[in-house]
């Protein structure tokens, strides 16, 4: 059954004198939390659209790759946190056969979209469930899925440590946990030309499509303050994650990352 609801009143204990960034801002992170939820409401309505726009479709080869090396199969149970529109979660549905995934997501916003798509995906009641959530703090007990995923979504929590520490825990043991995240160009003349379009052209890209330009402005800026590929791996390992491992795509624009829960 798909359930849309939940948590946000009961999930959520702020420190409001907690220091983190939005963007390149300095800020509490109380005011963050109202900042991405904004951001996130803002764009939901045309966020699979821009994301054609801005990547050319490259996000659907990435999110291909993900769902190939995720390790699920009949009867699985999988946790999609920051799940979107849901492509990841129809994505881990279809190769399981049989099996369930939650989707979880900080904004209603897009989470009511996610929802919209398992219907339109003809996703049976039971296979999908909806459950507004942070994904710092999940309303789960340990060791209740197989696979955790999350696409271009962590980048956005004010605690990934913590993030990436809830997802250990709710894992059972041999479960996976795979995040594609926006990373660092490995080729330097990559790199200059994904600054110059970034900075430049997606946040142009979102006044002309959503009227938006702000909020575009942020998720580049949000993309340069994330740990680059060899960092977040180590923080996967601080959070009790084993066997990591990484992949660039596109010359690193993209990273996937995998760890396990021995």
């Amino acid at each position: 059954m798909l359930v849309f609801g939940g948590g946000e009143r009961d999930c959520y204990d702020w420190r409001m004198d907690q220091q983190t960034h939005f963007g390149f801002e300095a800020m509490g992170s109380a005011e963050k939390r109202q900042r991405v939820m904004g951001v996130f409401s803002s764009v939901a309505e045309k966020y699979d659209l821009m994301n054609d726009l801005m990547s050319g479709g490259l996000h659907r080869l990435w999110k291909r790759r993900m769902i190939n090396v995720a390790a699920v199969r009949h009867g699985s149970r999988a946790l999609d946190v920051a799940a979107g529109s849901g492509d990841i979660a129809i994505g881990l549905l279809k190769k399981m056969g049989d099996g369930r995934v939650v989707l979880t997501d900080l904004n209603g916003a897009m989470l009511a979209g996610g929802a919209r798509r398992m219907v339109d995906a003809g996703i049976l009641p039971g296979r999908a469930d909806c459950l507004q959530s942070d994904g710092t703090k999940l309303p789960f007990a340990d060791e209740s899925f197989d696979v955790v995923s999350i696409a271009f979504g962590i980048r956005n929590f004010v605690d990934i440590e913590a993030g990436l520490k809830e997802f250990h825990r709710v894992l059972a043991p041999g479960g996976q946990f795979i995040c594609l995240e926006f990373s660092r160009p490995v080729l330097p003349l990559l790199g200059i030309a994904y600054d110059a379009y970034s900075f430049n052209i997606i946040p142009q890209i979102g006044e002309w499509v959503t009227g938006d330009r702000a909020s575009y402005q942020y998720l580049v800026e949000s993309i340069r303050r994330f740990p680059d590929q060899k960092r977040f791996a180590k923080l996967m390992g601080r959070a009790g994650f084993d066997l990591i491992r990484y992949e660039n795509m596109t010359g690193g624009v993209v990273a996937l990352h995998r760890g396990y829960k021995i």
